[in-house]
């Protein structure tokens, strides 16, 4: 014989009770034999549960009793529930004139809508030509008297299924009730939570089932409930250990008292899908299963207490008075650990139960309150539980650095004797970012990355065009599943949870007007982990919201140098909430677009390498810009607006040209090396004669050729085999304050390392102590959108690989 349960939601009204029909009469008529057991239909018993509140309070409950009795009765024309609606009717009005309950009604209360559910289903069955026999439970399973969580007495319980099944077997289909049962006075009396289960798993250990199936609304247990975690996959085998350990931390389809009776007899639980029959669901069998991390529990519905106070600290007995004084009481503790404070402890408790062990433990500490060795019993309400079951703890630093990371901070830490089960408490608002970081840490599934770029002009366009183009190689190869949530220019937002598409560009136009904390109140309500805000605007503006980024979870990866070359007190600022935070900020393109210049330097400095110069030319545009013009003879308009026309300059070049892009550069690599220069400390030299630089830019570029007699001198008066650059120069003694910065145009000689460069190349030297006269040489392309945004997608994705 097999045992078939099914729960609330696969006998809701519509697809899911025909589902059911259907499961049950194939398997009858295909000769099998089975019993099924039910739990109350759809949300039922809340339902029943929020009545009975109205009722107690003297609130008008009948129009929810009537909507209640018009969803037991739908479409079934020829069904009659009128027996258990009467009763329902007695009882509320009962509750409803005295104005009280006790745990004995509210169990006949509830009972009903089993017994509704069960009756139902026998009427369709025996429709369809099925033999069903409807089965009150409160005839076969017998408890104690404790009403709302009644323990079944064995022997005399076996005896009546046995008796019963002995009765009415061979081709019967008995449809009996779960959760219900009744006490030797033959009182309702119900089995507590997961009570349907646990009936099904009574009658199997009686029967001696070939099979408990369990049929839920999910494909089985996966690694996490995926109704809060996409990624999650599905178990395909447990061993009872393990589901013990699953049920006892939460997983809501088990409970522990259902495991044990199988365990007994052998039994094996598989849990299946009531809508996808095809599939196998999940095996659990008395064979131990490979070792590793199986699933992730959530326990909801608890609440923290926390006691502190100096005198807790290393003081014998204060666990054992907690748990005393709260047995006494019939509280139960799940779990008990160091508090969120070195001079506490914490403990968790049924939430409903939480100001009743508050009023205890006050009254336990009664005393060390008055010796102040306790100060303080405080209640958290708003906490969740989540345990990581088979998590060893030499690998635990990896999810718990990448819930720091994300901002997540857990106010209680437990883990089990054997060192395999993790529990962390977290605040409620988090757990659902809490379970997909957790999950994309230490299942090797892909780890989401969620994007905001700021900016979609040239850089900002490639840019995300680029991370589209390689999305699927990158989750294919590393793992990572970069996903742009957010586009956005000065004005509009994009906005999408799922990522943008390549329509993006064509559906900026539908975008939002926003502000920055609308970025971050969107990526809290879709709980997106792993934040990156990318920044490839030029404007100061926007680097005022790093700090507030920063606070909330982002990372920055930036093209834009202007963060970097504030004053020194913001520069300090950032870092320093970078630290506070643990984020990270990195901008390798600010100085050499896709050159690995910044991160040689941090390295060289980080390593006690003494840099004591650096210099190059680090404006791709006016490498361009001087390499044509040294090396061809061609005037200086004409060389500059074909560099205009190639995109390498500014739409107004005096933004180029005027030296500051270049210093901002050299400041960077300044502070790099723990310099406090400010901006103001830089020598440049402004290429643009001051009779030029006021206008816009198109009479600017209406008197372009003025420039040429002034570089044409410049360019005739150099040395034999000589050639123009514009370089960046860091010098002087950089181990005091401040270094000295120069940006000036120089002439070298062409077969020096400068005078080779060609095209729009950068090209810097790097001296060291170590090195002496021979600098370390980093070259390469210094310009061009694609170039740029390739850098700033090596920074995203450096970031990736953090922590």
């Amino acid at each position: 014989m097999k045992i078939l349960k099914f729960g609330g939601k696969s006998l809701a009204n519509g697809k899911g009770i025909h589902k059911v029909v259907d499961i049950i009469e194939d398997k009858a008529k295909s000769g099998e034999v089975l019993a099924v057991v039910l739990s109350a239909r759809g949300k039922s018993t809340d339902e029943l549960e929020e009545i009975l509140e109205k009722a107690v309070n003297n609130e008008s409950y009948q129009e929810q009793l009537t909507a209640f009795k018009k969803y037991q009765l739908a479409e079934y024309v020829n069904f009659n529930a009128d027996i258990e609606f009467e009763t329902l009717d007695k009882l509320f009005e009962g509750v409803s004139l005295l104005g009280d309950y006790s745990k004995r009604i509210k169990d006949q209360v509830l009972s009903q809508g089993e017994v509704i559910s069960a009756k139902l289903l026998t009427h369709l069955l025996q429709e369809r030509g099925v033999n069903a026999n409807f089965t009150d439970s409160r005839a076969l399973i017998k408890t104690d008297a404790t009403f709302g969580e009644a323990q079944p007495l064995e022997k005399l319980s076996k005896e009546n299924v046995v008796n019963h099944f002995k009765k009415y077997n061979g081709d019967t289909v008995n449809i009996v009730t779960g959760f219900i049962a009744s006490n030797t006075k033959n009182e309702t009396t119900t089995l507590g939570r997961n009570g349907s289960n646990y009936t099904a798993a009574l009658l199997a250990n009686y029967l001696d089932a070939e099979e408990l199936q369990n049929f839920t609304h999910v494909n089985g247990i996966y690694t996490a409930n995926p109704d809060l975690v996409a990624d999650a996959k599905k178990i395909e085998k447990l061993s009872f250990t393990e589901a013990n350990e699953l049920a006892y931390f939460g997983a809501n389809i088990l409970h522990a008292k259902t495991i044990i009776p199988l365990i007994e007899k052998d039994i094996p639980l598989r849990i299946l899908n009531t809508f996808d029959h095809n599939d196998n669901g999940t095996l659990i069998t008395s064979e131990a299963s490979k070792k590793g991390i199986k699933s992730l529990s959530v326990l909801e519905n608890v609440s923290l207490i926390n006691l502190e106070g100096r005198g807790l600290l290393g003081k014998v007995g204060v666990d054992a008075r907690i748990f005393k004084a709260l047995a006494y009481k019939n509280i139960s503790v799940s779990i008990i650990s160091q508090g969120s404070s070195e001079r506490g402890i914490g403990l968790v408790v049924a939430s409903e139960k939480a100001n009743e062990a508050k009023k205890v433990l006050e009254q336990e500490f009664e005393v060390d309150f008055q010796t102040k060795d306790v100060n303080t019993i405080t209640v958290e309400d708003e906490v969740s539980v989540i345990s990581i079951i088979g998590q060893d703890l030499s690998t635990f630093h990896r999810p718990y650095n990448a819930l720091i990371k994300n901002q997540v901070i857990p106010l209680l830490f437990n883990n089990t004797v054997s060192g395999n089960n993790v529990s962390l408490v977290v605040y409620k608002k988090q757990l659902h970012k809490a379970l997909n970081v957790i999950h994309g840490e230490i299942f090797g599934v892909t780890k989401k990355i969620n994007i905001a770029i700021f900016g979609h002009g040239l850089v900002g366009g490639t840019l995300i065009n680029q991370i589209l183009e390689s999305a699927e190689k990158i989750k294919k190869r590393k793992k990572i599943d970069l996903n742009v949530f957010a586009v956005a220019n000065s004005r509009k937002v994009l906005l999408n949870p799922k990522g943008v598409d390549a329509n993006w560009q064509s559906n900026i136009n539908e975008g939002i007007a926003y502000s920055i904390q609308d970025i971050i109140d969107f990526a809290n309500q879709y709980h997106l982990e792993n934040l990156i805000a990318v920044d490839n605007t030029a404007s100061k503006e926007f680097t005022d919201n790093y700090l507030k980024l920063v606070e909330n979870g982002f990372d920055i990866v930036s093209s834009n140098k202007i963060a970097n070359t504030l004053s020194f007190d913001f520069y300090k600022d950032l870092r320093s909430k970078l630290e506070q935070y643990q984020k990270q900020y990195l901008y390798e393109t600010n100085v050499g677009a896709g050159l690995p210049l910044i991160d040689t330097i941090k390295l060289l400095h980080l390593s006690g390498e003494n840099i004591t110069r650096i210099k190059g030319v680090f404006s791709g545009s006016l490498s361009y810009l001087f390499n044509t013009f040294s090396k061809e003879d061609r005037l200086f308009s004409e060389v500059l607006r074909e560099a205009m026309d190639k995109g390498f300059t500014e739409p107004d070049p005096r933004e180029d040209l005027c030296g500051n892009d270049v210093g901002r550069k050299l400041l960077i690599l300044a502070r790099e090396l723990d310099l406090s220069n400010e901006f103001v400390d830089i020598n440049i030299h402004n290429l643009i004669p001051e009779n030029l630089r006021g206008g816009d830019a198109s009479s600017f570029l209406n008197k372009i050729e003025e420039l040429n007699p002034v570089y044409q001198k410049i360019k005739d008066e150099q040395q034999p085999n000589h050639v123009l650059r514009y370089i960046g120069d860091l010098h002087g003694d950089l181990f005091e304050e401040k270094g000295i910065l120069d940006v000036t145009l120089v002439s070298v000689p062409e077969s020096s390392a400068l005078g080779q460069v060609k095209g729009s190349d950068s090209i810097f030297e790097i001296y060291t102590e170590s090195y002496g006269d021979q600098p370390i040489v980093i070259q390469g392309a210094g310009a061009g959108a694609a170039v740029t945004a390739r850098g700033v997608f090596g920074d995203i994705l450096r970031l990736t690989e953090k922590g």
